[in-house]
This record gives C-alpha cells, structure tokens and sequence, in this order.
C-alpha cells in the first residue's frame, strides 16, 4: 500500500496547485520540444525556476524526476503504455480491479441518474458548487444530495466560462454556491489519504443512458493504463462506434475521477481533452509517478 505522506508530502491541495503553474509552463516547452528530449536546464528555464527547484518540484508534485515525466508523455512512451494495456479492460476484470493501478478507483463508487431526470434537464435539482485548488489547477465541484455529480478545471480568468459550461449540461437545475459543503469533496478526490475503499466517494451520473454505459466503463481503466476508443467502444457496443464512443468521452462531467483523460488514439497520440492536453499531459504524468510510488 502506498504510505499517504509519499504523493503529497506535507504540501496542501494549495501548494499543489501553485506548483501545476510551474508544471502548465514546463509542460508547454516539453510538448514542443519533446523529440529533442530537451535537458532539464531548458525545461526550468521555460518554466521560469532553477534546474534544481525544477527537480525538486516534479518529485514533490507527481513524484517523477523531470526526465522520467518527460518520458512519461512521450509518444513512444504512450505506445508503451498501450502495448502494455493490450487488453487493459479485460485485465481490470481478471484482476479483481486491485494492485496499485486502481489505487484512486479503488474508492470510487456510482449510480445512474434516471433517464427521466436527465431528459428534465434537472428539473427540480439542487447542484452545489464551488472552487478549489487541485494538482491541476483550480477545480469546479458541483454535487447534489445524492454525491459528487460534476468536476471541471479552469485556469486563472476561465471560472466564469467553465461554471457556464457545466450549467448548460442541466440548464433547468437550481445552482447554490456552497464552497463549505464542496471542499470535503475536493479533498477526497485530490488527496490520496483520503482514497479509501471501506468509504467510497459517490458519484452521480447524470446523461444518456449510452452515456452513462461509456462513463461507467472508464471507471474500469486502472490508473497508469491507458486505452483507445476503440478498445472502448469493444466494450462498450462494437469498435466500429469509436467516433460515438469519443463523443460520450468527451461530454464527460466528472473529468478526473471518470478518467476520460486515460483515452488516446489507437498510435498513441493524445487527441483531444475537453479540459486542454497540457492538463491531460499533466494529468497522465502525475498519475505515472503515483503508480511509481506505488510499486
């Protein structure tokens, strides 16, 4: 079991999240420059810090050095994974969904909203939101009495647009600020002491019943695996509804607890991520240093 001062350390969700603008800058001269396998002293000059306070934030932040993340989102390092992941949803079963892969699933339990309550547009129901600090920028949680229904990111200016984007989804909701009912929330979904199987966090799904089917089986994708949309869409219907597939990924409300981010393209390319790919990139790194730890 991985010791829970060994991801965050003593560092809070805040200090988390101040270190992600470091790792946004970083990301951005990776992601241009990554067939150069650029060095560390042109990584953290990119990102505005020194060599070493760059190392030292990359081990504190996703527990990788800066070259092991770097690798880490690689394209070659992303057909590794697939290679590795083969059959990544048929291994989550036949595992028992265990081992250090579904360390952060491991806690995660869900219902369906009805059909009815979605085509409503959620009539009659109560969202409270608020925002918070995460390892990936600041977070938008919204949940409703039944448990944790909607998670959005924005960066510094975007919290107005994406606290819209999410209120389209149920436009006929009753929508409360309520950052003191939200903040348990986000501390039990971005700090892995509070990942615990014997207290699951609810969550709610609220779309289409086809939706919901593609929703439900990303839950299966262990963390550090990744999968194709067509390897999806086998599980879910047939690989041949791979662009439907991908259109349910991408109306995904509950971005990192329902790991939309965990599907690329069947040659290892990222392809697209409502949220941005610098935090998809962000997201895959991070989530390659927990499963390192965790070995």
């Amino acid at each position: 079991m991985l010791s829970p001062d060994r991801i965050f350390d003593s560092t809070s969700l805040s200090d988390a999240a101040a270190d992600y603008e470091v790792v946004r800058r970083a990301i951005g001269h990776i992601r241009d420059h990554w067939r150069d396998q650029p060095e560390i002293e042109a990584i953290a000059e990119a990102a505005s810090v020194t060599p070493t306070e760059l190392h030292h934030l990359f081990r504190r932040w996703a527990g990788l050095t800066p070259k092991a993340f770097l690798q880490a989102l690689t394209l070659d390092g992303a057909r590794q994974l697939l290679r590795d992941s083969a059959s990544v949803l048929d291994a989550s079963y036949e595992v028992g969904l265990s081992g250090p892969g579904r360390l952060h699933d491991l806690f995660v339990t869900h219902e369906a909203m009805s059909p009815g309550e979605w085509k409503s547009g959620g009539e009659g129901l109560t969202v409270h939101f608020g925002f918070h600090p995460s390892p990936f920028g600041k977070a938008l949680i919204m949940a409703t009495d039944r448990g944790l229904a909607g998670l959005a990111f924005a960066d510094a200016g975007e919290e107005q647009a994406a606290l819209a984007d999410m209120q389209r989804r149920w436009p006929k909701a009753d929508y409360v600020e309520n950052t003191a009912r939200t903040a348990p929330i986000a501390q039990r979904v971005f700090d892995s002491r509070q990942w615990r199987q014997e207290q699951p966090l609810r969550v709610v799904l609220i779309g289409t019943d086809w939706e919901v089917r593609v929703w439900e089986t990303l839950l299966k994708v262990p963390m550090g695996r990744l999968t194709t949309y067509s390897g999806l869409a086998g599980k879910v219907s047939t690989p041949a509804a791979a662009r439907a597939v991908g259109a349910a990924v991408g109306r995904n409300p509950i971005a990192f607890v329902v790991p939309c981010h965990r599907v690329i393209g069947k040659a290892g390319e990222l392809t697209g991520y409502h949220w941005g790919l610098t935090r998809k990139r962000a997201m895959l790194g991070w989530e390659a240093g927990q499963v390192t730890l965790a070995a």
